[in-house]
């Protein structure tokens, strides 16, 4: 005990009390900005090579963004990431940002199914799927479940096996060798479930998008319900983004 009260003393409390409400360093990027100001956007949209990046209006999807911040550093009068952590949503236009936009990317309650609130309100298992992934959304995925994050104490956990689950968390931009286990294991999991893609590489194949080692087949047979960006994805939007899809009042 007196061990105990010696460690709280020396390190402070571990945990985060409200993963709502937390701060994050000034380096994390998050929610990205966009002024009206005029640059060249032929240049600027060349920059990104990750083709985030549209013109007409100047625009970012993040779910192809990996948060490098290239943009910002040379066009900082343009773009600037904020902390925002709070960027995963139900409906992937809306992780599309336009120049002038300056409001929370969000979850559209509306959008999600009756049975996802009702069900998986109090408690959400989850199978993780690496579908190729390059192990960061991964260790983030772990990391959300540590006893910083404590994703646990809402109820939301990975299990071992897809048939104990209540759907699956998908990262990596599903490689062709990954494909058949993704639709198996989605297979396996009981009715209902749901489909979340975690990760820039999930939710638009990243950096290897177009490449004929993947198959991507999966996402045009099946409804994903909650997308959450990131490269690798933040804890905190990984937490706020499920409980946003299972506990968010119309």
């Amino acid at each position: 005990m007196l061990d105990n009260l010696k460690i709280l003393y020396h390190q402070g409390k571990q945990f985060i009390p409200n993963v709502k409400t937390a701060k994050v360093p000034g380096i994390f990027r998050g929610r990205p900005i966009i002024s009206t100001q005029k640059v060249n956007e032929t240049e600027l949209a060349n920059l990104c090579p990750m083709h985030a990046i549209s013109s007409n209006p100047v625009a970012i999807d993040l779910g192809k963004c990996t948060f490098c911040g290239e943009c910002a550093l040379q066009y900082p009068e343009k773009i600037k990431f904020t902390t925002d952590y709070k960027i995963s949503t139900n409906e992937r236009e809306r992780l599309i940002v336009k120049e002038g936009d300056d409001f929370a990317i969000e979850v559209n309650p509306a959008a999600v199914r009756k049975e996802i609130r009702q069900i998986f309100g109090k408690s959400l298992k989850l199978r993780q799927v690496s579908a190729g992934g390059d192990n960061s959304c991964e260790w983030e995925l772990n990391a959300a479940n540590n006893v910083q994050f404590d994703m646990s104490r809402f109820g939301i956990e990975f299990v071992a096996s897809p048939r104990h689950a209540d759907g699956i968390a998908i990262t990596g931009p599903i490689t062709q060798n990954m494909a058949k286990a993704l639709e198996i294991a989605y297979n396996a999991t009981p009715d209902p479930k749901v489909i979340v893609l975690v990760g820039t590489d999930a939710i638009s194949g990243g950096i290897f998008a177009g490449s004929p080692a993947l198959d991507r087949s999966f996402l045009e047979n099946h409804k994903v319900d909650l997308y959450i960006p990131g490269n690798p994805t933040h804890p905190l939007t990984i937490i706020n983004g499920l409980l946003d899809l299972t506990r968010k009042k119309r």
